[in-house]
């Protein structure tokens, strides 16, 4: 097993151990960002035929080259309805947005640049020819390839799988996600008020990160400091596709989910992170694929942790791409003191200003202090090697809200 001593080196390692679901069929309105495990194909053009893309008149461009030019109004076309009429020299066909262009006209001429006086129209400005119509297939071309695999599902994307009448589709199943907190100090949701007890908050932390992500993991509750319990726990949690296990897995006479971990054969790809908060972090994975995180049990450094490692596993698996919250640059409003040798995740807030983003610290830092998390919009990344940074310098700044991710790690 390698002590990993670099936050990229622990994700790397984690990516490639990790594998991407299998397809699994979804209804259009469930399948809203999921990722399409294979191309879909347009089963039709659309527009199905030339369409106008403006109210007005279709007519010849060779009668309108010169303007004014006045035509006899012969059709009337309104959206869904085909043409009756051909347009022949002379003539026009008042048209409404969406409607087929009819036979013999090739431009369309919008109605503010034109006035109607009874069956005849003049045409004040000319356009230029072609003008105005949406030609057929424009957005759509039959058996074409409209969306590949791998494309993430956005309100727009769903779209265009209604288009093409996909009522069922196929996307990377989400992995089975179990939650298990260690540790005699914690005291359960359900249970009664202890004094000389910690509520935990890291299951609940971690069950609000996996939803976030569209995933609905199962809470399987604390395990105690008891090796008995414990092993019947993890070997429950090892049913899923992936466990997460806070606390214990530090080097304490008491800290008993590592070895408990060896015991049931998982083999442990790495132990400890060169990074702030969340420095003990283990990774392993078990003899039938399943990947299991051994995570702090300060709940600050599980959260961090969760967004550094866990988020792009799980991402990964279902499909996605872009694995990494999205970055941006901002300057710093104060002094951060800093001492080198671990990447450090200060947890900030951000305004803005004519010049750009502004990082401010949420306050005390500590990897219990779970209230900066809770006012946290990012985290400012401080290279392992710095030993502080001054005001108005800038800094990469990990973006907490919503559902934005890239790429690269970019940290």
């Amino acid at each position: 097993m390698t002590a990993y001593r670099s936050v990229i080196e622990a994700q790397q390692c984690i990516l490639s151990h990790v594998s991407m679901m299998p397809p699994e069929e979804v209804a259009l309105h469930d399948s809203l960002g999921r990722v399409l495990a294979g191309d879909v194909t347009a089963n039709r053009n659309h527009p199905p035929y030339d369409v106008s893309a403006m109210d007005g008149y279709a007519v010849r461009f060779a009668d309108i080259a010169r303007t004014p030019a006045k035509l006899t109004v012969v059709d009337d076309i309104r959206a869904g309805q085909m043409p009756a009429i051909k347009v022949l020299q002379g003539r026009a066909a008042r048209i409404m947005t969406g409607a087929p262009v009819p036979q013999g006209a090739d431009t369309v001429v919008r109605v503010e640049d034109s006035e109607q006086d009874g069956n005849d129209v003049s045409i004040l400005v000319s356009p230029a020819s072609g003008a105005n119509i949406r030609p057929l297939g424009e957005n759509l071309k039959n058996g074409e390839v409209v969306l590949s695999k791998g494309t993430e599902i956005t309100p727009g994307v769903l779209a265009i799988l209604a288009m093409v009448k996909q009522k069922q589709v196929s996307v990377f199943a989400k992995p089975s996600v179990a939650i298990l907190s260690t540790g005699d100090e914690l005291e359960g949701l359900d249970e009664p008020i202890d004094e000389n007890k910690i509520p935990d908050a890291n299951s609940h932390a971690l069950y609000a990160q996996c939803k976030a992500l569209g995933i609905e993991p199962t809470l399987l509750g604390i395990a105690h400091d008891n090796p008995i319990e414990l092993r019947a726990k993890l070997a429950e949690g090892l049913k899923y596709d992936v466990l997460l296990a806070s606390g214990g897995v530090s080097v304490g006479h008491h800290d008993f989910v590592r070895p408990t971990l060896d015991a049931l054969g998982i083999h442990m790809h790495f132990w400890r992170v060169a990074m702030r908060p969340g420095h003990p972090l283990a990774f392993g994975t078990s003899e039938n694929g399943a990947a299991v995180f051994g995570l702090p049990g300060n709940p600050v450094s599980g959260m961090v942790c969760f967004e550094q490692f866990v988020a792009p596993a799980l991402r990964s698996m279902m499909g996605h791409e872009k694995l990494f919250r999205r970055t941006v640059q901002a300057r710093l409003s104060h002094d951060l003191k800093d001492r080198a040798g671990r990447m450090h995740f200060v947890r900030v807030t951000l305004s803005r200003d004519g010049d750009g983003y502004i990082a401010t610290s949420t306050g005390t830092q500590g990897s219990g202090v779970l209230m900066s998390m809770a006012v946290a919009e990012g985290f400012a990344v401080v290279a392992a090697e710095s030993e502080g940074l001054a005001a108005g310098d800038t800094v990469t700044v990990q973006l907490l809200q919503g559902m934005d991710f890239q790429q690269d790690t970019d940290i």
